[in-house]
């Protein structure tokens, strides 16, 4: 019996900002699950607040309402779509589940008639309220750490003195584990017990006897309305339980759980999902495992919602979990949907991995100067990368090249720990960069069994990480003319990068690469099928790995190559990495729209990236996806099989920008705007030759290489002076200092982190107002402005942290034609084709110029959602030279004003400085429309603009 009757009109609720512990993989899920009704017919009406993601686009619901994420809006939405017949609350995350729950209990979806389907309120309560799943598991025998419940202070001092220290404290109703921590010290007691309980909105936790040095494991479970049940990954954490899932290093399918221990869990896991509530959906069940030869399992906890490692398992597997979740919800069964990969099995087929993948949160504590950096039960990650591979050893490489953090991969690229006390420490406190710790400390000859005591990962994960570090030392007795080419071979099997092969024989990379040629050692691209090759996958996602020749029965020496190239003309698109404060959700936005822009125009689109949260990494968004890491030595093997006609990097943010230069100078054609424009806009100094050249105003500056050249400019520029280095992304480093001493200080550190950037000096221009435009240009020169925003906050606040208004609200005529004159002289002189963002700086009616992108910015998303145009669809038709500026009809739409507002992951770190500056902070963003200037919203930003401003 396929899909329900009753069910034409549904709304989705998603999951708003983004913010620590809940980020774009319900973007990917929310997106999936509107194309998956969309695919049946059913009206699809949508609330989300957030404009950065590809789930808010118009195209995507019938019907897109970008409001707050409250009562209020789900009321005003219900009276004006009364035909709304469900709402599926699974697909954004805690966010979604929460308002739903409010929704229920003051009665709204009986008032309206509206039936809740994927999930049932019983379910949400009884998974949230940890007093309710701690008894329900109990009544059905799955064991639980010995716990209590507190509701008071006092319950939880009384709880402690029972269960003795250490202790485990968990909010109840929260996500990414705020509220949550472990009590070593019965002094810090008191002080986390209060934190708890006021993270919760209803003020209750659950403190557990801390179960450290146990193994945690996921499971992704299906279950349709015939109870059919599929589980669709398993996923095993490296680190052991103590460190949030979202922050540990995650590894699938599971690698040291015996195939019995394996089986029980499975049963748990079904038995657990059917006795929570009769509903048909998705669900995500959390366990851990004794370390010892019992492997006894206790249960954690258990999601009735599609979850952070739903995107992680629909990207390991290649099965998309949110697609099928929707479906059940909507009343189809397992066997009567097919396997998308597959396109000939059936969705109850369970997936088979022949190949392992590695997921490694990506941090960000370099913003938030004076945070813990030790990981512990709440969540701090802002993004994470996934690698593929044959072996475990492959794919863990692979996922460290992803990070984007300077370092080439585990160890062989001279940036180790090298100090005994420094790595003992790294381990013993859980550090955001442990994954590397682990490597020096072997490098450095600490035993195995010491770090398997302070860690508790599982020994079989270190002798992976030993076999590594003995190959380097194997590798290290050869030279480039010496290596033999088993032996290159297995180092590339086992995911080094010919920069750390490099690093080993003391040679060039590049020296490598042709050694590798030279012996046939490889690259070849393999398929992510769901059914280890069992059954013919018609779906073009793929991942590289190294394998020996073969010989075939007619005698040929080949290599297996999966990934078969057509005649078509190609473009290839790089992604943006792994999310970051400063890179987040909107270049995948931006990825998206320009894959789909390159197909309308005819092209075979290629997209590579290796964010397993986002929508451009999902298996049917471009012709062929390939899971890579943006890294110059896969990238280019991808090319040269390719061959494309070019590559875009203007989508990708800062993460494919900087590869223009490599591109440009191994001859592969930069779609849209060249590297030599692109590297005037980034070279302070030659930006402000161009600008002086046309007579456009930009703030006193010099270029300084050391402090002493610094202290010179000081005494030229004036202080307040603000410090600014190339190239760098989110405002990293940037600062505003008010004195030598500060200067010093501050150009010092940024050379340690930064070591031969150019320092770029201005005179801060001290109560500007800040504005910036976004434009598109052709080659021939036509330039259309498509948002020009006013920031509330002042001259000094980083763009991406202020409160911008779109249109501007209170910049005069003169002032506006100013920016407009000038926005269209600097896209022209860069040479400008595609998408270019501009910042001023407004004092004395006169505008200056802070700096120019030419490339897709922060907020082409935001204005494109507010104007209702699809912008990043006309700049790639643009860059592909498919159409000029003047053949599209421009139509913006908005009544009023929309302001980008945005959010911050402050309540993560307690004790972080929360003023703002020149460096972003915030993590994601919300859209408010207003109608007048005279809207109490406005007046509250208003009147508190400069309340955070901090140098």
């Amino acid at each position: 019996m396929p899909k329900r009757k009753d069910l034409k009109s549904i709304l989705i609720i998603g999951s708003g900002p983004i913010v620590i512990g809940q980020a774009c993989e319900f973007d990917y899920s929310g997106s999936q699950s509107l194309r998956s009704l969309r695919e049946d017919g059913i009206e699809t009406i949508l609330i989300n607040s957030n404009p950065a993601t590809i789930m808010t686009d118009p195209s995507m619901a019938d019907h897109v309402y970008l409001l707050p994420l409250t009562t209020k809006s789900i009321i005003k939405i219900l009276k004006e779509h009364p035909q709304i017949d469900a709402v599926l609350p699974t697909m954004g995350g805690q966010t979604a589940l929460n308002l739903c729950i409010e929704a229920d209990d003051k009665g709204i979806w009986k008032d309206f008639d509206v039936k809740l389907i994927g999930v049932d309120i019983d379910a949400i309560n009884v998974t949230e309220d940890r007093e309710q799943f701690r008894e329900l598991m109990l009544k059905i025998g799955v064991a639980m750490a010995p716990q209590a419940t507190a509701t008071s202070f006092l319950k939880g001092k009384e709880i402690a003195q029972e269960f003795g220290f250490p202790l485990v404290i968990r909010s109840s109703y929260t996500l990414g584990g705020a509220g949550a921590s472990i009590v070593y010290d019965p002094k810090d007691f008191d002080e986390l017990l209060s934190r708890g309980l006021e993270a919760s909105p209803i003020h209750e936790v659950m403190i557990d006897k801390a179960m450290m040095g146990w193994k945690e494991y996921e499971l992704e479970l299906l279950r349709d309305k015939n109870d059919n049940v599929v589980i669709i990954c398993s996923i095993e954490n490296m680190d052991p339980m103590g460190i949030h899932t979202g922050d540990s290093i995650t590894v699938a399918p599971a690698m040291t759980l015996s195939d019995k221990t394996y089986q029980k869990m499975r049963d748990m896991a079904i038995h657990m999902m059917r006795s929570i509530g009769d509903f048909e959906g998705g669900c995500n069940v959390q366990f851990a495992v004794s370390p010892d030869e019992k492997e006894e399992i206790i249960a954690i906890e258990i999601n009735p919602r599609v979850s952070r490692s739903s995107a992680l398992a629909s990207k390991a597997t290649g099965y998309p979990i949110a697609k099928v979740a929707t479906k059940l919800a909507i009343g189809y069964s397992l066997d009567e949907l097919e396997n998308g990969i597959t396109k000939s099995t059936s969705a109850l087929f369970e997936p088979t991995l022949d190949y392992v993948i590695v997921k490694i949160p990506r941090w960000n504590f370099d913003k938030f100067e004076g945070s813990d950096r030790t990981l512990g039960l709440q969540m701090k990650a802002v993004g994470e990368v996934m690698g593929i591979g044959r072996c475990f050893q492959e794919a863990l490489h692979k996922a460290t090249q992803s990070l984007e953090i300077k370092r080439n991969g585990l160890g062989a690229d001279g940036k180790g720990y090298k100090d005994y006390n420094q790595i003992i420490e790294k381990l013993t406190n859980a550090s955001w960069d442990r994954v590397f710790a682990i490597y020096d400390a072997i490098a450095m000859g600490i035993p195995l069994s010491k770090i398997y005591d302070i860690t508790k990962i599982d020994m079989w994960y270190l002798k992976q990480y030993e076999e590594l570090f003995q190959l380097q030392k194997e590798i290290s007795t050869y030279t480039i003319d010496t290596i033999e080419r088993d032996l290159l071979l297995e180092a590339k099997q086992k995911g080094y990068g010919d920069r750390q092969i490099a690093h080993m024989l003391d040679c060039l990379e590049s020296e490598v690469y042709t050694k590798r040629e030279e012996l046939k050692v490889q690259r070849v691209f393999k398929l992510v099928d769901t059914c280890a090759a069992e059954f013919e996958a018609k779906t073009p996602y793929y991942y590289s790995t190294f394998e020996n020749e073969i010989e075939t029965a007619s005698g040929e020496i080949t290599i297996a190559n999966e990934s078969v190239v057509t005649d078509k003309k190609k473009i290839v698109v790089l992604g943006s990495g792994p999310n970051r404060i400063g890179q987040g959700i909107e270049f995948d936005y931006c990825c998206v729209h320009g894959v789909l822009a390159a197909a309308e125009c005819g092209y075979e689109t290629i997209m590579i990236n290796c964010n397993p949260e986002t929508v451009s990494t999902d298996f049917d968004t471009a012709d062929k996806l390939y899971f890579e890491p943006v890294f110059w030595e896969h990238i280019y093997d991808i090319i040269l099989h390719e061959k494309p006609e070019g590559v875009i990097v203007q989508l990708g943010g800062q993460t494919a920008l900087k590869l223009a230069e490599k591109l440009t100078k191994y001859g592969i054609k930069i779609i849209g705007t060249s590297f030599e424009a692109l590297d005037i806009a980034e070279d302070r100094g030659r930006f402000s030759t161009l600008l002086k050249e046309n007579n456009i105003p930009y703030p006193e500056f010099g270029v300084a290489e050391t402090a002493d050249e610094a202290l010179a400019l000081a005494d030229e520029l004036d202080f307040p002076i603000l410090v600014r280095p190339s190239y760098v992304l989110g405002g990293q480093g940037m600062k505003i200092v008010i004195n030598k001493e500060e200067l010093v200080e501050h150009v010092v550190d940024l050379l340690r982190k930064i070591p031969n950037n150019k320092l770029l000096l201005d005179h801060y221009l001290d109560g500007a107002i800040e504005a910036e435009a976004d434009a598109i240009c052709d080659a021939d020169g036509n330039v259309y402005i498509i948002g020009i925003m006013e920031h509330i906050e002042p001259c000094g606040i980083h763009s991406g942290d202020s409160n911008a208004t779109l249109p501007a609200f209170n910049l005069g005529d003169l002032v506006m034609q100013q920016i407009i004159d000038h926005t269209h002289t600097i896209a022209r002189e860069l040479k400008t084709v595609g998408l270019i963002n501009i910042q001023f700086a407004i004092k004395d009616d006169i505008v200056y110029i802070i700096e120019a992108n030419p490339r897709a910015s922060r907020t082409v998303p935001f204005i494109a959602k507010a104007y209702k145009e699809p912008y990043v669809n006309y700049a790639t038709k643009v860059m592909l030279g498919h159409n000029k500026v003047t053949d599209f009809k421009f139509n913006p739409q908005l009544d009023g004003y929309a302001i980008k507002q945005p959010v911050f992951s402050f309540n993560k770190f307690p004790n972080v400085n929360k003023k703002l500056g020149p460096e972003m902070k915030s993590t994601g963003e919300s859209i408010l429309f207003i109608d007048s200037l005279k809207d109490d919203e406005f007046y509250d930003l208003y009147s508190r603009r400069k309340m955070y401003l901090n140098k």
